[in-house]
């Protein structure tokens, strides 16, 4: 329900812009461990929109971290908080970028699809959680090696 009036609002934001929107991360898929972090996932038509995006995100709630480009130049990245607290978060690429588009949704629909292996993410996420809880990188990093493998496998089970 979160997610869906979330996405309302931003299909009205940015209708100009917008080609597709997606639910993605943890809270897309049901009975998998999950901070209370909404994740959109924003496909556009070009990039070079960012300004007028920014402005149509701003009056919302929604911060423009540009920061974050350094390592993912094709991404733009928004948060949206409460409280000091991150409730919402936007992943804007162009939408041409099937790669990065399509690997969130395999992954989003492979946990979906496969009980147990939402099951062991849900409880690597927990450990991993309490042993990286002052490090947000370090907690991400660790995570890699299984999201890639899962990846991979719905990468195969599409082919």
């Amino acid at each position: 329900m979160e997610y869906d009036d979330a996405s309302d609002e931003l299909r009205d934001a940015l209708s100009l812009w917008l080609v597709e929107i997606a639910h993605i991360g943890s809270t897309a898929v049901p009975g998998l461990a999950a901070k209370p972090v909404i994740d959109t996932q924003i496909g556009v038509k070009d990039l070079a929109a960012t300004s007028a995006i920014v402005n149509a995100l701003e009056p919302l709630g929604y911060e423009y971290v540009p920061e974050l480009e350094a390592t993912l130049p094709f991404r733009r990245y928004f948060r949206r908080s409460v409280n000091g607290r991150v409730t919402h978060q936007i992943h804007l690429v162009e939408r041409s970028n099937t790669e990065w588009w399509e690997r969130h949704i395999a992954f989003r629909d492979w946990l979906c699809g496969h009980p147990d292996d939402r099951d062991r993410y849900g409880e690597l996420k927990k450990s991993l959680a309490i042993e990286h809880q002052c490090d947000r990188a370090a907690y991400t990093d660790a995570k890699t090696e299984f999201v890639q493998a899962i990846e991979r496998q719905a990468r195969i089970d599409t082919t």
